[in-house]
């Protein structure tokens, strides 16, 4: 007789080798400053976005280009609540459904390459009744004395104790980094590039007020070489007159005057050359083809189509990101309901372009079968 099997909940691993100490909270890999991210560098991230518009409109072009989904399962009840709960559920006070607390999840993964949030179930016991998305300068990420368990904190009153109910909170890193609690913005690598194009932008913006706003300078040189403060006087009020008049007024003196627009010899100099060097390091490191975000750069149409691969190859890592948090979402609020039944999360289409070509694919595959049977057909008789 064989004995029946037990049963376990979770799969348990053991002691991970490479840590070379107790690996707690208070006892990182490396220094606790390193280890979390600090709220400067959420302030600076958060201030390219703000300062460098192509990066803003990158992220959120990614945001809204990795699309909608729907749950799908072979119970009729639990495919009907879930529906009901992915259009309806609150999110944030202000919204509702579960893809507008994804877009902000994800919007926070990749700006600072950390994302909490957190469900709120009903108090009558009937499900998930909304969702939050949580500021990352109210909590705080670490190891739970293992690598491969998070904590999650919340700071209050100069401290950062666990939350009460971590099964509730929803946490994920992107790009982790190995041996820490962290992970690794999307903007990171950018705040040098960003810094000389918000120099170049500057010097733009001072050489304009110069060089853009014409300014004079008048020389009056007396023919009989005796400098008459009077006369001077009188040509600078002249010539203010003439300057400032709402009308066209012409400047009349007497004498030797000179009028010369001031930098009228030098050059404003070129940036669109250095300017389009830091552009590309920025959509290199973004993942977003030129032309969505209106650069209109040279390219032909292959290369455009590889860049629209390259940009779904993109999209579908981030939507495996948060395919789990969207399975445990859903999981957790079907069953508070009282369904256990299987679903599986499916993603729509990332773009018509795709649908369209894949249609084309099955059209082209239709017609050659239906060639090849004429063929036999043909042969046949």
């Amino acid at each position: 007789m064989f004995g029946r099997k037990k049963q376990r909940d979770k799969p348990r691993g053991a002691v991970a080798q490479t840590v070379p100490r107790p690996f707690g909270a208070s006892d990182l890999l490396i220094p606790a400053r390193a280890a979390v991210m600090t709220r400067a560098e959420r302030e600076l991230y958060a201030s390219l976005r703000e300062s460098v518009p192509v990066i803003d409109a990158a992220l959120g072009k990614i945001v809204r280009l990795v699309g909608s989904f729907h749950i799908i399962s072979d119970s009729r009840c639990c495919q009907e609540e879930a529906e009901r709960f992915v259009r309806g559920v609150r999110v944030n006070g202000s919204c509702e459904g579960l893809h507008s607390f994804i877009c902000s999840y994800l919007d926070s993964l990749l700006t600072y390459g950390e994302a909490v949030g957190e469900m709120l179930p009903d108090v009558g016991g009937n499900g998930i009744a909304a969702l939050y998305n949580a500021n990352l300068n109210d909590v705080e990420i670490r190891a739970n004395g293992s690598p491969l368990d998070l904590e999650v904190c919340c700071r209050k009153g100069g401290e950062s104790r666990p939350v009460r109910y971590p099964q509730l909170v929803l946490v994920s890193l992107l790009n982790q980094k190995a041996g820490t609690a962290r992970g690794t913005s999307l903007l990171s690598g950018l705040p040098f590039v960003s810094s000389v194009l918000l120099r170049i932008f500057t010097s733009l913006k001072h050489n304009w007020e110069r060089a853009g706003d014409i300014r004079f300078a008048v020389t009056y040189k007396p023919d009989s070489g005796v400098f008459s403060e009077e006369n001077a006087k009188l040509i600078a009020d002249e010539w203010r007159k003439a300057m400032r008049s709402d009308s066209v007024c012409d400047f009349v003196s007497v004498g030797d005057v000179s009028v010369k627009v001031i930098g009228a010899e030098s050059r404003m100099p070129d940036c669109e050359v250095p300017m389009r060097a830091l552009l590309e390091q920025i959509v290199a490191k973004l993942g977003i083809p030129p032309f969505l975000l209106g650069l209109s750069w040279s390219t032909t149409e292959k290369m455009s189509e590889q860049q629209a691969d390259i940009l779904t190859s993109e999209l579908e890592y981030y939507r495996a990101a948060l395919e789990p948090v969207i399975r445990r979402v859903v999981r957790t609020h079907l069953l508070l309901s009282g369904c256990n039944e299987r679903f599986e999360v499916k993603w729509d289409d990332i773009n018509l372009q795709d649908a369209v070509e894949l249609s084309s694919a099955r059209l082209n595959n239709a017609q050659a079968e239906r060639l090849e049977k004429e063929t036999e057909a043909a042969y046949g008789r």
